[in-house]
């Protein structure tokens, strides 16, 4: 199955992106460049649907709410495509 924490890379992506993993060039070091491609494909994905939900102006804390989960995937992806493009080296 794979080194996905959660299970599988949609699960792993979506404990992410709701702040119950937090990833770092440690936590990846067993994943095969395979499992980061789908790991990224995913984060990717769920960055796309996030920021398709837009929330009322008014609704400060669904804002931030969103700011944050686009956030921690901006970051999530970051960290991936650098362990990805360090394996190459």
């Amino acid at each position: 199955m794979g080194n996905y924490m959660g299970g599988s890379a949609p699960a792993m992506a979506n404990q992410i992106v709701d702040g119950f993993i937090l990833l770092s060039q440690a936590s990846l070091k067993g994943f095969t460049d395979g499992e980061l491609t789908l790991l990224r494909f995913e984060l990717e994905r769920m960055q796309r649907d996030t920021r398709a939900e837009v929330p009322p102006q008014d609704d400060a804390m669904a804002q931030q709410v969103r700011n944050r989960k686009i956030s921690r995937l901006s970051a999530a992806i970051q960290i991936v495509n650098h362990q990805l493009t360090r394996k190459v080296r």
